[in-house]
C-alpha cells in the first residue's frame, strides 16, 4: 500500500527514543471517547503529583500552544461540518507536532511528568476506526507528528453505559462540539477502536471504568499507575486520600 511504503520512508529519518525510563521524565497519556472525565482525573492526579514535589505538565489535544488552540476551534467548530476527513486529520497532527516539539519534550527532558489529555490513539480511534481512514496512513501520520515518542502509561477510561452514555455526559452542560455532533454509530466506532488499540497494547494502556462516583474512578486510575509511582500504594490503602472527589472538588 502507498500509506505502508510512506511509514517505511519516514521510519529511518524521525527520531526513536531509547530506554526513556531512564533519560526523561514520565509521559502519560489519557484516552477514552466523549464524556469519561479525563480532565477532572488529570487534574485530581496532578496536584497529587505536585503534593509529592514532582513537577507536573499538562496539556491537551488538540491545543497545549498557542498554534494548537487556534488548530482547536478550526477543528471542533460545528460550523466547519464540511470539513475533509484528511483535513480534520492533518490538523490533529499538525498541533500534535507543535505540542511535542514546544512543551512535552522539553518537560520531558526536565525531568518532569507530563500528562496529556489525548495523544496519538485518540487518532487512531477517531480517524481510522471512526471516520475510516486508512490506519497506515493515520499510523505514518502520527509516526511524523510524535517524533518518535511514546506515552509510558495509557489510561483509558471508558463510561460504563457505553458511547451514548459518554456523550449524554460530554453534551449536558455546554452542547456540543463538531466532533460530538457525530451520530451515536460514530462513536461507537470510535470506542471499538479503543477496545482494539487496549487489546494490542495492554501493557501500556489500562482501562479504567469512569464511575458515577469519581473517587472509585480515581482509585482506579491510581492503581493503573502504582508501578510507576510506589508512593500511590499508600494512597490506595487510604479511604479518605479520594473522597474530596465526591464533594463536589
Amino acid at each position: 500500500m502507498v500509506e505502508s511504503a510512506l511509514l517505511e520512508q519516514l521510519a529511518p529519518t524521525l527520531p526513536v527514543e531509547t530506554d526513556p525510563a531512564v533519560t526523561r521524565g514520565l509521559f502519560i497519556t489519557f484516552e477514552g471517547g466523549e464524556g469519561t472525565g479525563k480532565s477532572t482525573h488529570i487534574r485530581f492526579l496532578s496536584e497529587a503529583l505536585r503534593r509529592k514535589g514532582q513537577e507536573v505538565v499538562c496539556v491537551r489535544e488538540p491545543g497545549g500552544t498557542s498554534i494548537g488552540e487556534e488548530l482547536r476551534q478550526v477543528v471542533l467548530n460545528p460550523n466547519n461540518a464540511n470539513m475533509a476527513d484528511e483535513c480534520e486529520l492533518l490538523i490533529y497532527e499538525a498541533a500534535r507536532a507543535q505540542i511535542v516539539q514546544q512543551t512535552i519534550r522539553p518537560a520531558l527532558a526536565r525531568g518532569a511528568v507530563v500528562l496529556c489529555d489525548r495523544f496519538f490513539d485518540s487518532t487512531v480511534a477517531y480517524q481510522a476506526f471512526g471516520r475510516g481512514l486508512s490506519r497506515d496512513l493515520v499510523q505514518a501520520c502520527n509516526h511524523i507528528a510524535c517524533q518518535g515518542l511514546r506515552p509510558d502509561r495509557t489510561i483509558l477510561l471508558v463510561a460504563p453505559g457505553g458511547a451514548e452514555q459518554g456523550l449524554e455526559r460530554a453534551t449536558r452542560r455546554f452542547g456540543a462540539d463538531r466532533l460530538e455532533m457525530e451520530g451515536l454509530d460514530f462513536h461507537e466506532r470510535v470506542l471499538a477502536g479503543f477496545q482494539r488499540i487496549l487489546a494490542e497494547e495492554p501493557d501500556r494502556m489500562r482501562k479504567v471504568v469512569s464511575c458515577e462516583e469519581r473517587s472509585q474512578t480515581a482509585r482506579g486510575v491510581f492503581e493503573a499507575l502504582a508501578d510507576l509511582f510506589p508512593w500511590m500504594d499508600e494512597a490506595l490503602a487510604d479511604p479518605a486520600f479520594f473522597s474530596s472527589l465526591d464533594r463536589g472538588w
